[in-house]
């Protein structure tokens, strides 16, 4: 071997690589709407963990991936210990894909069936395939599955070129040794690991191992400890990504990490007492690429079914070395390991702006009550919430501008834009709710009081943004269009109720029946329930019509008022329903 075959050998380890990482991340945002739905049906049943591990992983096609997520899960409050336990455990068993289809690179025969499965014979026709679709693909499903393709063309072209590369090794004595070392099962299980956790993966480093096999020195007594090793290796992504994480968290990780090294010190003990009192002349033999997958495939199954039943007690143990009081007890709202799976991230930011929408809903409820109900002790809780909203605003914002530079599909894409503008208007309305408590307080501390009449329309009035408010949540939570179309209908009966009410209130004080510093404040309160209607307007024409008008709200709500039979109707129906005495 020498200086030009090293240089081929690192590229086509760099094209594996760089195939096996474009696929994955394509694979993922193709899936996207599926890994959120089986995510969400999670449950703590061990079948339906154990199959979700194996599903998830064997489309991302990284265990370390997997495990991430969990860990972020966790460490956000959105699965439990032992869910998470039987979710790593299923991870383990679909890592074990992806040696299957590398181990195709060593098919070897002439007939056509043979021939066909040969990855030199269908690759070139993948990467035309992936090429055309990626750049005639105008919708973002089209580029992934183009990208899908590409990638895995990419792989098995660099796999290829990587075996090429290393087949004369087996001529140097240098390499014979240094397998023969690998057959001493510990050297074995060190050398796997070390090198899945410099590559932080696990099917990479099977992969290399496959295409080292070319050689024919690596023999079936070396490649089982190194086998073992790597599923050692692969914990470290997941101990590292703990780090600064809640107790639980921790726990996760910590569990990924015993369920590897409890499995690979009982099975290695049981491969060594094979070796020691059997002596299997497999062991000496040459391992070919299948009998590695074999291998990794049989290992990480005996390994999940060693635990399976152990599952308790793994949890106590790790229980125990992870006791209270480490790491710290505050769950993550939005944790940055859900980036790995942006389809799962975005649907995390869907939930924690739902529950800033409920705050700045619930601020607004509390403001108008206290305009007629004054309660003291309400403004400080108030207050409180109005800061957890400027806190949802500022890490939802921060989040989805990394969400949005990760590469995700198109339609995913479009939900983060409709989420980055969505919770300023969350955000506003919330300011409004405090802008009437702070009318409320002024007139408490004033002694000034609404007239019988004010009272009445501000009723009517709170009725209408109650139920636009309602409507745009509706529409927003579940991307309801029927709802969407209500509520600018209703937006136009608050802009003239607030109109008629003001000229309403300017009668009253040249009569004499309210005084002139009320006014200012009544001004101001129908400033800010008009104001909220506009932004249920804003958040409803964003659900409704982004897909057709890109972000401008606006001209689609325009086009929408011009000749709409059903929007006139709807008009007439709220003004009949929302009428001032």
């Amino acid at each position: 071997m020498d200086i030009f075959d090293l240089l081929t050998m690192l590229g086509g380890l760099s094209l594996f690589l760089f195939g096996m990482s474009v696929m994955g991340q394509a694979l993922e945002r193709r899936a996207g709407g599926s890994l959120r739905s089986v995510l969400g049906r999670l449950t703590g049943r061990p079948a339906v963990g154990l199959l979700t591990g194996i599903g998830v992983t064997a489309v991302i096609q990284s265990s370390s991936a997997t495990t991430v997520m969990v860990i972020g899960f966790v460490n956000s409050g959105l699965m439990t210990l032992k869910q998470a336990i039987y979710v790593i455990m299923g991870a383990n068993v679909g890592t074990t894909v992806t040696a299957w289809v590398l181990s195709l690179t060593g098919l070897d025969g002439g007939s056509l069936l043979v021939q066909l499965l040969k990855p030199s014979s269908f690759t070139p026709v993948l990467a035309l395939v992936g090429v055309i679709l990626y750049l005639s693909g105008k919708s973002g499903k089209k580029k992934d599955t183009g990208t899908i393709l590409l990638g895995f063309a990419t792989l098995m072209f660099g796999m290829e070129t990587m075996s090429g590369a290393v087949a004369g090794l087996g001529q140097v004595p240098g390499f014979q040794r240094l397998f023969i070392a690998f057959q001493n099962p510990v050297l074995g299980v060190l050398a796997g690991a070390v090198l899945t956790a410099v590559i932080q993966s696990s099917s990479a480093s099977v992969g290399i191992l496959q295409a080292l096999a070319v050689t024919g020195q690596v023999s079936y007594g070396a490649a089982i400890p190194i086998i073992m090793g790597q599923n050692i290796g692969t914990c470290a992504t997941a101990m590292l990504s703990s780090v600064g994480a809640n107790r639980n968290a921790k726990r996760t990780a910590m569990i990924h990490l015993l369920f590897n090294v409890i499995g690979t010190a009982v099975w290695l003990t049981v491969f060594c007492v094979l070796r020691g009192t059997v002596h299997p002349t497999v062991l000496e033999g040459p391992v070919s690429r299948l009998g590695i997958a074999v291998i990794h495939s049989v290992f990480n199954v005996l390994c999940t079914l060693l635990m399976l039943p152990l599952a308790g007690v793994l949890e106590a143990l790790v229980n125990r070395l992870v006791p209270e009081g480490r790491g710290t007890e505050e769950l993550s709202e939005l944790d940055e390991r859900l980036l790995a799976a942006p389809a799962v991230a975005l649907e995390r930011c869907r939930e924690v702006a739902g529950k800033m929408a409920e705050l700045a809903a619930e601020d607004l409820r509390w403001g108008l009550e206290a305009l007629t109900e004054y309660d003291p002790g309400r403004g400080e809780r108030l207050r409180e919430r109005e800061k957890k909203i400027d806190h949802y605003e500022d890490i939802l914002s921060t989040y989805l501008v990394r969400l949005s530079a990760s590469p995700i599909s198109g339609s995913d894409s479009a939900q983060a834009a409709k989420l980055l503008k969505v919770i300023g208007d969350f955000e506003r309305i919330g300011d409004h709710g405090m802008n009437l408590l702070e009318a409320a307080e002024e007139m408490e501390k004033r002694e000034w009081k609404l007239s019988q009449a004010a009272r009445g329309e501000l009723e009517v009035l709170s009725g209408a943004v109650g139920e636009i408010l309602s409507l745009a949540l509706a529409a927003f939570r579940t991307d309801d269009l029927a709802c969407a179309g209500r509520v600018e209908p209703l937006e136009e009966v608050v802009d003239r109720l607030k109109e008629e009410m003001r000229s309403r209130h300017i009668r009253r004080m040249q009569k004499g029946e309210c005084s002139l510093e009320v006014g200012f404040v009544w001004s101001d309160v129908l400033n800010d329930l008009e104001r909220v209607a506009d932004h249920c307007s804003n958040i409803a024409g964003c659900v409704a019509e982004m897909e057709h008008y890109g972000m401008n709200v606006h001209e689609s709500l325009r086009e929408r008022k011009e000749g709409d039979e059903e929007f006139q109707r709807l008009e007439a129906a709220y003004s009949e329903k929302y009428t001032l005495k």
